[in-house]
């Protein structure tokens, strides 16, 4: 005769343990990968320059051609295709530029901007200026 017992056992125990664990984990670890933690604004200050307007039709880094009267600039380590808001800090003007190029490689300057943003910006004529970027990054 065959007796079937419904207790638990030890080893039923830690099976359901186990798995009661692995669940409430991957629960917690759902939860913290919120969108809104993606999104922190970094913000970074220094000079700024422009380019050339020798530059004009070359290629950048990135492939795309360089066109002195759009809004792009150069970073050394900003993923292409970042929208990095530039502020000129002795003015107050702000312009929103895409990152399609490497540099500045002077070790003076942070970003490199366009012709037009440099204008926007109102430092065209001085060739440099203390700006502060800020843009959205992974956490």
């Amino acid at each position: 005769m065959l007796i079937f017992d419904n207790t638990p056992t030890k080893l039923n125990m830690k099976y359901c343990l186990l798995l009661l664990s692995m669940f409430v984990f991957s629960q917690v670890s759902a939860q913290s990968e919120s969108p809104a933690l993606d999104l922190v604004t970094r913000i970074k200050t220094g000079l700024a320059t422009y380019y050339h307007k020798r530059f004009e039709g070359r290629k950048t880094t990135s492939g795309a051609l360089y066109r002195r009267m759009k809004f792009t600039a150069a970073h050394m380590s900003l993923p292409f295709g970042t929208i990095v808001t530039v502020t000129n800090l002795s003015n107050g003007k702000s312009v929103d530029v895409e990152i399609n190029d490497r540099g500045p490689y002077g070790k003076k300057y942070l970003i490199d901007l366009s012709e037009r943003a440099a204008k926007e910006l109102g430092f065209f004529n001085k060739g440099e200026s203390k700006v502060s970027i800020s843009y959205g990054g992974q956490s």
